[in-house]
């Protein structure tokens, strides 16, 4: 069936629907498929084509058209509309543009529309940038005209249904054993880890990993922007996620917010989805006032670069000199995790470091592991992410966990206080 008889077949089916009451899904897809069996130019169809043809038909009045089954495909990544006639997708780390297109410009704002308002979002040309989500966790990006000029764009970042663990990073050669090993028991200890990385180098997927390890009896509060964790292993867990003023400009509830709201909810640990700006100030305080334990994410090109952006989103926030504001970063931040999306599309931990201290004003990273390569075998790059030989400097918190056999014994013997030097 091409394209024009499947719209002129949606078109007799809307005109026979009764606009005037409510119809269930159930009776929805038996109209249609009444009405597919009633005709006769589609009695030729097999019964798997006119199974595909019924839900292709249902997705148009009650899913998200054309890309629901994009949607719905589990080895589809990420979906990227670019204008109503250009849809890209990622799968297994390629991506390529579909022959697929939206009959119209105004069918795709349609489809917008019922994203944004499924999580009480409003995005229009008075404000045309807008974050949400799918009934499935996909975090998804909007873009409208005038800022979008070829159109309404809309990215689909697509997660697992179950989140993946630590054991399938090994697996998939994203870290070593001993470092995943390390890791737990950092965690357990309640060091306060910030995971930096590139777009689409994995930090929510790793973030969600990490998040295993924490203890169940504890209390958790996660701060996004839309909600997209999944934290499973921790029953009492407390998600918060942001809200766009309305069309006054009125009822807006930011990270900073949130951050805020959370130190009143006795959080155990606070998990803050990715900060951006001024919010990194609040981030930074909270896991300063006895909130050991907290992740978070950014974007950064290394673990050094990630300190200089939380530099200057702390500097967006207050008016403060830059030796106190490093102060706080070494204070706050015991561990950085490093990913990056390799060549061969693979992501990777490219470094685990210990924030060592101050040392003549800066901030000093003692690096624990580091991926090194070897090569390259049949396009995928060949290394491993291996020990440095550094001591872990501080292991005060490993000591008031009572963990004392950890991977890297040789870290057990060196001091604990924040101005150590660097090996």
């Amino acid at each position: 069936m091409n394209e024009e008889m499947f719209r002129a077949l949606r078109s007799d089916i809307r005109a026979g629907l009764d606009v005037t009451s409510v119809i269930g899904n159930d009776e929805l897809a038996a109209y249609i498929e009444r009405i597919i069996l009633e005709r006769e130019q589609l009695r030729l169809l097999t019964a798997q084509e006119k199974h595909e043809l019924v839900k292709k038909l249902f997705d148009s009045f009650r899913g998200l058209d054309i890309l629901q089954p994009l949607v719905d495909n589990p080895a589809i990544t990420e979906i990227m509309i670019n204008s109503h006639e250009e849809i890209f997708i990622e799968e297994e780390g390629m991506i390529r543009r579909l022959p697929l297109a939206f009959e119209s410009g105004s069918r795709l704002e349609d489809i917008i529309q019922i994203i944004v308002s499924g999580v009480n979002r409003v995005v229009n040309e008075s404000s045309p940038i807008v974050d949400a989500r799918l009934q499935d966790g996909s975090r998804v990006n909007i873009v409208l005209p005038p800022a979008a000029l070829k159109g309404p764009a809309m990215t689909i970042r697509k997660f697992p249904e179950t989140p993946m663990t630590m054991e399938e990073l090994v697996r998939r050669e994203a870290l070593s054993e001993e470092a995943a090993e390390l890791l737990r028991i950092l965690v357990a200890a309640k060091y306060n880890i910030f995971i930096s990385g590139g777009t689409g180098s994995g930090k929510t997927t790793f973030l969600n990993a990490l998040s295993q390890f924490i203890p169940p009896q504890e209390r958790v509060i996660t701060v996004e922007d839309s909600a997209e964790l999944q934290i499973v292993t921790v029953p009492n867990l407390v998600s918060l996620e942001t809200r766009n003023a309305n069309t006054e400009g009125r009822g807006e509830i930011t990270i900073r917010d949130l951050i805020r709201t959370s130190l009143r909810m006795r959080p155990n640990r606070i998990v803050v989805g990715e900060v951006r700006g001024a919010e990194c100030l609040d981030m930074l305080q909270a896991m300063n006032t006895g909130h050991d334990g907290s992740l978070s994410t950014g974007h950064s090109n290394s673990a050094l670069d990630m300190l200089s952006r939380l530099e200057t989103m702390v500097l967006s926030a207050a008016d403060l000199p830059v030796t106190v504001v490093r102060q706080q970063i070494s204070s706050a931040i015991d561990i950085f995790v490093h990913l990056s999306r390799l060549r061969d599309r693979s992501r990777r931990v490219m470094e685990i470091s210990e924030v060592a201290g101050i040392r003549s004003g800066e901030v000093i990273l003692n690096r624990l592991y580091e991926f090194r390569e070897s090569g390259e075998q049949d396009g995928r790059v060949q290394g491993r992410l291996e020990v440095c030989g550094h001591p872990l400097l501080h292991t005060d918190k490993l000591r008031m966990a009572g963990i004392l056999d950890y991977p890297l014994k040789q870290y057990e013997s060196r001091s604990s206080a924040k101005e150590a030097s660097v090996p």
